[in-house]
Parts: C-alpha cells; sequence; structure tokens
C-alpha cells in the first residue's frame, strides 16, 4: 500500500494545482496526489521509519530535538484523525524505549526546545490513557515555571524577574518560543483541565506579541536579525493558531490574541506568491520559495478557516493553493523538499539567502503532517 502511494505521488509539479476543477474551490475535494489522507499516510510512514536524527552518522544522537517532536506530534494527530490503530502502535512502541534503553535521548526540560518534548507523552496519553505518558509529560509543562534548583543564585535571580511577571522563566522574546511554550502548555491543559495551564500560555503569548509584533503584523527573526524569515514567522502563526484551538472563550486575553493572529494572516495573503508559497524571507521577492514556514502558515490558514476566525471566502482560496503547491514538493519517499536548514539569527541579509535547502528535514516533514489533519478534521 505504501510503495502504491509513493508512486501515486511521485513527480507531482508544483502546477498540480491546475488539475483542481474550478468550481472546487474549497478544503474538501482533492485531486487524487493531493488527498489528504493519501499525503498523510505516506508521510506518517516516512517518519515511522525514519531512526533519530538529531545528528549526522556516525556521531550518535545526544537527546531528542524539536524537528522530531513536532513531527511526531503531527504524526499522532495524523493517527487520531484517520482512526489508523496500527499507526498510533507503531507511534507508541518508538516511544516505551525512552523509559528503558533510550533514556539518556529524552531531553532535559531547561530550554523552550527541550520543553516541548513533553507535548509527544501528552498527546499520547490522550490517546491511549497510559498514565506513564501524562506523568513524564507533566514534568516538562510544570518544568516551564518551575526555576532548576541546582542553577547558579545569580541565574534563579535573572529567572525570577520572568516569574514575578506570570512568565515562564525560559522566556527569551525568540520568535520559535511561541510554539515551543504554548504548545506544551495547551497540551497540559487539554489532559489536565487545569486552567492555570492554558491562562498562563494566554498571558505568555500575548506579552510576546506585545513586545515583538510588527506593524505590519510580522515579526523579526530577532531584534539585531530584522528580517522576516519565513519558518520563524511559522512558528508564530502555528503557535498561535494552536492557542486559540485550545483556549477558552472567556479568557480575556484571547480577542488581543485573535486580532494578533488576523493581523498576521492579513500580511500572509497580501505576500503569497504567484506559485502559492511564500519566500525564504517573506516580504522579498527574489529569496527563494521555502516549504516549511509555508507549510505553517498554511497550517494556520486552514485552522483560521475551519474554526471560523478568518473569513472563507476570501481565504480558503489561498490556503487550497497553498497546499496544492505544497504537494508539489513532496517526493517519492514522502520527503518535502525546499527545506531551509537549521537557522541560528544573523544580521545579514545574504546569509538568509544562502542558507541550504534540504530535503525530508523534519523542519518541513512536521507541518505538511499538521496541515493534513487541519485538512481532515470535521
Amino acid at each position: 500500500m505504501i510503495t502504491f502511494m509513493r508512486s501515486i505521488l511521485s513527480g507531482i509539479a508544483v502546477s498540480l494545482a491546475l488539475y483542481a476543477p474550478a468550481q472546487n474551490i474549497d478544503l474538501k475535494n482533492w485531486p487524487e496526489a493531493a488527498n489528504p489522507m493519501t499525503v498523510g499516510r505516506l508521510v506518517a510512514q516516512r517518519f515511522v521509519e525514519s531512526p533519530h536524527n538529531s545528528f549526522k552518522p556516525p556521531a550518535p544522537p545526544k537527546s531528542i530535538t524539536y524537528p522530531e517532536v513536532c513531527t511526531w506530534y503531527g504524526a499522532l494527530k495524523f493517527a487520531e484523525i484517520s482512526q489508523d490503530k496500527a499507526l498510533l502502535d507503531k507511534l507508541t512502541q518508538r516511544f516505551m524505549p525512552f523509559f528503558d534503553t533510550e533514556k539518556h535521548l529524552v531531553p532535559r526540560p531547561w530550554h523552550v526546545d527541550f520543553a516541548v518534548f513533553g507535548t509527544v507523552p501528552l498527546e499520547l496519553f490522550r490517546q491511549t490513557k497510559n498514565k506513564t505518558f501524562r506523568e513524564m509529560g507533566m514534568r516538562f509543562a510544570d518544568a516551564q515555571w518551575s526555576i532548576p534548583i541546582d542553577s547558579p543564585q545569580t541565574v534563579k535571580d535573572s529567572y525570577q524577574k520572568f516569574l514575578d511577571k506570570g512568565l515562564t522563566w525560559q522566556t527569551r522574546y525568540w520568535i520559535d518560543d511561541m510554539y515551543m511554550i504554548t504548545m506544551l502548555q495547551s497540551k497540559a491543559f487539554q489532559v489536565t483541565g487545569k486552567r492555570k495551564y492554558i491562562d498562563r500560555a494566554a498571558h505568555e503569548m500575548l506579552v510576546y506579541l506585545d513586545t515583538i509584533q510588527k506593524e505590519n503584523g510580522l515579526f523579526y527573526h530577532a531584534p539585531d536579525a530584522p528580517f522576516f524569515w519565513g519558518r520563524g514567522n511559522g512558528w508564530m502563526a502555528a503557535g498561535m493558531s494552536e492557542l486559540l484551538s485550545a483556549l477558552p472563550k472567556d479568557n480575556l486575553n484571547r480577542p488581543a490574541i485573535l486580532a494578533s493572529y488576523k493581523k498576521m494572516m492579513a500580511s500572509l495573503k497580501k505576500y503569497q506568491r504567484e506559485d502559492g508559497l511564500w519566500g525564504q524571507l517573506i516580504d522579498r521577492p527574489e529569496s527563494w520559495a521555502e516549504t516549511s514556514g509555508s507549510a505553517m502558515f498554511t497550517y494556520a490558514l486552514i485552522t483560521g478557516v475551519r474554526n471560523g476566525w478568518l473569513d472563507a471566502s476570501e481565504y480558503t482560496p489561498i490556503a487550497r493553493k497553498a497546499w496544492l503547491a505544497l504537494v508539489g514538493y513532496i517526493n517519492k519517499e514522502g520527503d518535502i523538499a525546499n527545506v531551509c536548514e537549521g537557522t541560528n539569527r544573523k544580521n545579514d541579509y545574504q546569509y538568509y539567502l544562502d542558507r541550504k535547502q534540504k530535503t525530508g528535514d523534519m523542519h518541513g516533514q512536521a507541518p505538511i503532517l499538521w496541515c493534513i489533519y487541519a485538512l481532515l478534521k470535521k
């Protein structure tokens, strides 16, 4: 079956959008090669078959990193929405060694990029009801608001300043934080029902938005890297989408977060390219088409249309065009191309244009699976 699906997707071009009947400007009717269920089975199976890829051979991985975590989460959500028990079992068994032979690969929850690991065991608990997963995941969620006891006193004092404002001590005002922090806290709320988790995530998000969102609705990579980098903005778009999906309507910060989300989506509409994607630098037409950020934007747009946050007549064509374009970058193995390599901030325009374009990097695999879940969700 997997071989058959791979043959279906082999050689798809970005021009796939031309095959969609003009009357089907929706998010339900797709040509077979762009069918979310077909693509989901391929990409999820690719993840199941993939080793932990934190480091290139021969160096062994030191710990599980966030791109794998985010892909794992996407595969779990696809298993749930497709009611694929066999896939859920495989994803569960992939995790079990972390309690034993691969215990050394579990990251320490002392940084936002490590803490998001807790999202996977919490989602596993949601789907399996195995309390061992819940216990592990909640340790990560609680650690985001608990200063490590072995930190030097000077470090504790600097961390405490954030806690006194109701923020996590891991606050640093980087754009990817707003997925790594709010995702974990939202999931903790979903499995416990305790409002403190989602309320503090919303407070954190609003402070970030007030601090770093620009007038056009987008975000610089960092204050000292004044560029609208695609994937960095993608983390913000996906983070707001995940948070709003879980945030109770009576949360006082919800209207402001929703307004910021809509402001960003309006800007993304403006900068979508003719081919359906967005650039490595969103506002620079000369930059190359980048798929991981584009997939995150597509996920955010689909989620907004599905939840009624965005006007369907205005944004459905944008989301549809983007999804059809993204599928054109997926090869027969289930790997998506044109993914920007891991990127630190730098105050250098050319630095962003010169980043390597990778195929199969989990920064890109993950949001493809998020898109699929959003498309299949009723």
